[in-house]
């Protein structure tokens, strides 16, 4: 794909932020025809170099060009009429909405130039649906689907511009394998098709797989710029972080203490028939980490929600230190020693429009309060403290969260967890949208956590990621436990216990 042409370049961009510099002259092609792999470590510039294509932002220094002729994008509106489009890590929809209706709104068909064609707008979506291997039904409102198929949706809506140019930010973030499959499928067809993809993504051996040329940015600098023939992981690791070591730290022997958390016999009954979670029994010793590995729709997700008192129709017992659970809501749980670190970081676990102190002491506010008024300098240094530990790059504690990197904020979300104290840490997909170097971060500060005590559930749906770190690993499918395995157990003996089949063979 060295010979595909050039549809759009930027020439000495520079994107200048209140403290800092997210770009620092860089010059980009992007080549039409083929896959445009961007990848570099959380805050170094990847998503706010999309931002600049996409209208979001305006650069500071520098020119983009459009088949040779500058352009200027002031709005997201100017870059869609110019063939444009852009799916976001952070999911841009409307719960209330249908899908339908998210994949068309602004653009809806009408019928004689003035009533919105509704048939037309649910045919459409229900054929984007198709085209994406995915059962879902139009109709439905998008505030009931799980994040992956939200996922979905948002890549059917950029699908729905018939774009010249599509940007992707961690797409495959919250899918499944299978999923995944069907998205490189549609990839090379719109290839075929001429259109440029822009495909970013911390999953480094998809890179590799997809893409035809990439681009590593480093601190707002492009690092290396070359076709993807011969790129292995090595190179692009070293072009990323140079060549600091950042590997994941791996479970080792050491002592266990206690039981601390146990959940009995627990049931969430799925509407229509049967079980999201279906009878689900496990336990957490002090200094353990679990990890609890399924497939999307698995009812992990559900599992922990039910822990945190979220949903009252399910059923079965938790115990904390040998205690029964009975607090009926969430703020009972956190007083118990039971803290969440949320799949969906931005709908859950953050308040975007807040500092970032504001975010991380939200937890703990009891913490400062000091008769009828907070102790403004207390909290400032105790949310700086948990900035140094886990290495959360900001300009300015006071600068909103959303100003923060994708993985800097799940930062700030594991941060506020911490904050509360808690005895058990649940941890939902804790990797989401983090590259390697956060990664690392994050699973040495849960080891660390787990050798001072601290009792650790995590989930993921990353096979390496839960042979890796986890003590004891526990496998769910169709909301049953199919599987409690040892550490490093095979991978094939994971990925079978995973398999919806593994649960019907237990069954017969």
């Amino acid at each position: 794909m060295t010979d595909a042409p050039i549809g759009l370049t930027i020439r000495g961009g520079v994107k200048v932020y209140p403290g800092t510099r997210a770009l620092k002259g860089v010059d980009f092609d992007l080549r039409m025809g083929a896959v445009n792999v961007l990848v570099g470590e959380n805050g170094a510039g990847k998503s706010t170099l999309m931002k600049v294509i996409a209208g979001v932002e305006p650069l500071t220094e520098g020119r983009i060009e459009m088949d040779s002729r500058e352009v200027q994008f002031r709005t997201k509106s100017d870059a869609v009429k110019a063939g444009i489009g852009i799916v976001f890590q952070e999911l841009n929809l409307f719960p209330n909405l249908t899908v339908a209706e998210n994949i068309f709104i602004g653009r809806e068909p009408v019928r004689g130039g003035i009533d919105i064609d509704a048939t037309a707008q649910r045919e459409a979506a229900r054929a984007l649906m198709q085209r994406l291997e995915q059962p879902i039904d139009p109709d439905t409102p998008l505030g009931e689907l799980r994040v992956g198929q939200q996922q979905i949706v948002e890549i059917a809506k950029a699908l729905a511009q018939d774009a010249r140019i599509l940007i992707l930010d961690e797409p495959t973030s919250a899918l499944s394998a299978a999923e995944v499959e069907v998205l490189f499928r549609v990839i090379r067809d719109l290839k075929s098709q001429g259109v440029g993809i822009v495909y970013i993504s911390h999953r480094l051996e998809e890179l590799i797989r997809i893409g035809d040329h990439i681009t590593v940015l480093r601190d707002g600098i492009i690092t290396g710029a070359r076709p993807m023939e011969g790129v292995d992981l090595p190179w692009i690791v070293r072009a990323m972080i140079g060549d600091a070591s950042k590997d994941y730290p791996r479970a080792e022997d050491h002592q266990l203490g206690p039981e601390v958390f146990r959940a009995e016999d627990i049931t969430l009954p799925r509407m229509g028939g049967g079980f999201t979670v279906d009878h689900v029994s496990l336990s957490v010793r002090a200094g353990e980490i679990v990890g609890l590995y399924g497939l999307m729709g698995a009812g992990r997700t559900e599992f922990l929600e039910c822990i945190m008192a979220q949903h009252p129709h399910a059923r079965g017992r938790f115990f904390v230190e040998g205690r029964a659970l009975t607090e009926p809501d969430v703020a009972g749980r956190i007083a118990r020693g039971i803290a969440l670190i949320p799949e969906d970081r931005k709908r859950d676990g953050l308040v975007q429009i807040m500092a970032i102190r504001e975010n991380l002491t939200l937890s703990a506010l009891k913490r400062f309060t000091r008769l009828f008024h907070l102790d403004l300098k207390a909290e400032a240094a105790t949310a700086m403290d948990f900035v140094r530990r886990l290495t959360i790059k900001i300009a300015s504690p006071e600068n909103p969260v959303s100003s923060l990197s994708g993985g800097n904020q799940q930062k700030v979300v594991i941060g506020k967890a911490l904050m509360t104290g808690p005895k058990i840490l649940l941890m939902d997909e804790p990797s989401r949208g983090i590259d390697i170097g956060a990664k690392a971060e994050v699973f040495r500060t849960m080891r660390r956590l787990a050798t001072e005590g601290l009792a650790i559930l995590f989930v993921t749906s990353d096979l390496d990621e839960v042979r890796a770190l986890s003590d004891r690993i526990l496998v769910m499918s169709e909301g049953r436990l199919t599987a409690d395995l040892p550490r490093g157990a095979d991978a094939a003996a994971v990925v079978a216990a995973a398999s919806p089949r593994s649960t019907k063979d237990k069954a017969a």
